[in-house]
């Protein structure tokens, strides 16, 4: 079916049985406009303005119109830029990760904890590399919590480690072998030159060359700028992206480390493991 006011395909070709067309919408419905944001290395005139809507006009906005232009220091102009689109979205072959294990209620995760574990689950967070942006990390892990839901430190069969900023890779590494983690939160929100990736795939090596086989802590990963289909393409076992919530994380791991989850992944061995992989 074609949603109400979006445009079919214009090729002639049928629309798939099952899914919705759509269209960007601005003003009116299915009228295709949309806005975008970028910085130009050029100092704000009027040929600034001309280069921004030249480029919009190149990326398939047309026409495109320089709706708002701010010098960034004399070198710089960042540009809001509005236009037009042609291209149409099939929601059918829209491709989303669906979250695979279900949400407990802090009760639930500490009984579930409790049972198969008899003994506190160990969660060491940071921010890694030279990002000191705690927000995140600090939303997950500290007891205020995020989105009206308590962090890790709430939940009484967890005990949790926050190590704050910029904690270097052996430094994280050595705090959760001193800790027995059984899982290790990173937070990373700078990303210039990819710098997310890079400390990322650092990270995950090192846990890898420092524990054996099957034996090594769960390794989770967030941050605005990751995808979270990223998770085997970084060496880690689950990537949170923005708006993630506290009790989403707690659930993951109880599921991950003592629930259905248990024997999938070498983090979730170890775990199985119980008493034993904190001696070893």
């Amino acid at each position: 079916m074609t949603a109400p006011g979006a445009d079919a395909p214009r090729d002639g070709s049928p629309t798939p049985a099952g899914s919705t067309i759509v269209r960007p919408y601005g003003d009116t419905t299915g009228d295709g406009m949309v806005q975008g944001s970028f910085t130009l290395p050029l100092p704000h005139d009027k040929r600034a303005e001309g280069a921004a809507a030249q480029l919009a006009n190149k990326t398939g906005l047309g026409p495109a119109l320089v709706v708002h232009a701010k010098a960034m220091g004399p070198s710089f102009t960042f540009f809001v830029v509005y236009g037009r689109v042609s291209h149409l979205v099939d929601t059918s072959k829209v491709e989303v990760f669906e979250r695979d294990y279900p949400l407990l209620t802090p009760k639930e995760a500490n009984a579930a904890i409790k049972k198969a574990l008899r003994r506190r689950l160990v969660v060491v967070g940071a921010c890694i590399g030279s990002d000191a942006h705690t927000v995140g990390i600090d939303a997950i892990l500290n007891i205020k919590g995020f989105a009206g839901e308590k962090g890790l430190e709430y939940y009484r069969e967890l005990r949790v480690v926050n190590l704050g900023a910029q904690v270097s890779v052996p430094q994280l590494v050595a705090r959760s072998r001193e800790e027995g983690a059984d899982a290790v939160l990173v937070s990373q929100v700078v990303t210039q030159r990819d710098a997310h990736i890079l400390n990322t795939k650092e990270m995950s090596a090192a846990f890898r060359e420092a524990y054996p086989a099957g034996r090594r802590p769960l390794l989770i990963i967030g941050g605005p700028r990751f995808d979270e289909s990223q998770a085997g393409e970084l060496g880690v076992d689950r990537v949170f992206s923005r708006g993630t919530t506290p009790g989403e994380v707690a659930s993951y791991l109880v599921h991950e480390l003592v629930g259905a989850g248990r024997g999938r992944g070498s983090s979730a061995a170890a775990a199985a493991d119980g008493a034993e992989r904190r001696s070893a």
